[in-house]
């Protein structure tokens, strides 16, 4: 009996030691590592700014329905030519629109589905004329992911691209998602991504990028980091920072879950948790735009499912301080369909004058 006591206990820390050594555990609060030439203009207050958010889709492109799309989704990864394309079309939509900030995420960097690419490299490499400044933060990585659909590493980073200078950034952990304490150590662990950018009167811009994940089944876990990320952003306004942020929250605006097909419903609540955003903020598209007389031109996600014939819902948004005003904002649409599962949310507004 003692002999099986210790042969239990001893394995029981091999797989722990596993555990550990193939996971990754972020600290609440990160300093980033970021890249900033020395000769990049800094804000000025009351300047006009461009900003795009945009979900990439770790270059994977439209062929596919991936075993994590539909239950009957069956392709694991994407060939390196449809990556190709995508980098291309990705860095072709940015140049032409050239917006001062862009907030993208779901960029892969050493995941085994996309060849072990760096994918934020190789769009600096095509866009660095544009960008002097860049900062990035991995919100699911891991050395070895046990599912069969992956069975090896992944890394999924969010990541900004700026015109201006940025002074510093920091990752902000999120609520992690629900489970076993076994399975939550291979699963995406959301994130604030936060880039502080001077303004030339001493004070300074915070721009946030988040990527929420998809809820898979009845729980608190959205809802817990939607809160979280109020939180962060009531502080900013109390503190008279002026904000915005933009990501793929994957919760819908009010009054697009009825009009989802039954089908399509799952795994939204007619509830929206992002109310806690929308209650408080200025949002991009506004619940007016997105469910609307002209909510096509708002739609922001066309899922890899065949039986969709283009994007039917709105999951992508900017959110900014009341400081802040908006000018224009729009949804890119007309050619970038067969990029991404997500359509880029472009937007210009004025930052605040000095009082």
């Amino acid at each position: 009996m003692y002999r099986l006591l210790r042969y239990t206990l001893l394995s029981l820390l091999v797989v722990v030691a596993l555990l550990y050594s193939l996971t990754w555990r972020p600290d609440a609060k990160e300093t980033l590592p970021m890249r900033c030439a020395a000769d990049a203009p800094v804000l000025v207050p009351g300047q006009a700014l461009k900003v795009m958010t945009w979900n990439v889709q770790y270059l994977a492109g439209k062929r596919y329905v991936f075993w994590n799309d539909l239950a009957q989704g069956t392709d694991e990864a994407p060939t390196p030519a449809d990556m190709a394309f995508s980098l291309d079309e990705v860095a072709r939509v940015i140049r032409d629109e050239q917006p001062d900030l862009v907030l993208l995420q779901e960029l892969d960097d050493n995941a085994k589905a996309s060849d072990y690419q760096d994918q934020l490299k190789l769009l600096r490499e095509r866009l660095t004329d544009l960008y002097p400044c860049s900062t990035q933060a991995f919100d699911w990585k891991a050395d070895f992911v046990p599912n069969l659909h992956i069975f090896g590493s992944v890394g999924r980073q969010l990541a900004t691209l700026s015109r201006y200078h940025i002074e510093h950034a920091e990752r902000l952990q999120l609520p992690e998602t629900q489970g076993n304490v076994i399975s939550r150590q291979f699963q995406p662990r959301n994130a604030l991504l936060v880039s502080y950018l001077p303004l030339r009167d001493g004070g300074q811009l915070a721009v946030l990028n988040t990527h929420l994940d998809r809820a898979l089944q009845p729980d608190d876990t959205l809802q817990d980091k939607v809160v979280a990320v109020a939180k962060v952003l009531d502080k900013y306004e109390a503190q008279g920072t002026a904000w915005l942020i933009g990501g793929d929250f994957n919760l819908l605006p009010l009054g697009q879950y009825q009009r989802l097909a039954a089908e399509q419903r799952t795994p939204y609540s007619a509830d929206s948790a992002l109310h806690r955003l929308w209650d408080k903020y200025p949002m991009i598209p506004t619940n007016n735009e997105a469910s609307g007389a002209d909510r096509d031109q708002w739609l922001t996600h066309y899922p890899n499912d065949p039986g969709l014939n283009g994007p039917d819902r709105t999951v992508d948004y900017l959110f900014y301080s009341p400081k802040i005003k908006r000018v224009q904002a729009r949804v890119r649409q007309d050619d970038t369909l067969r990029i991404s599962d997500h359509l880029p949310v472009i937007a210009r507004f004025l930052l605040p004058a000095t009082p």
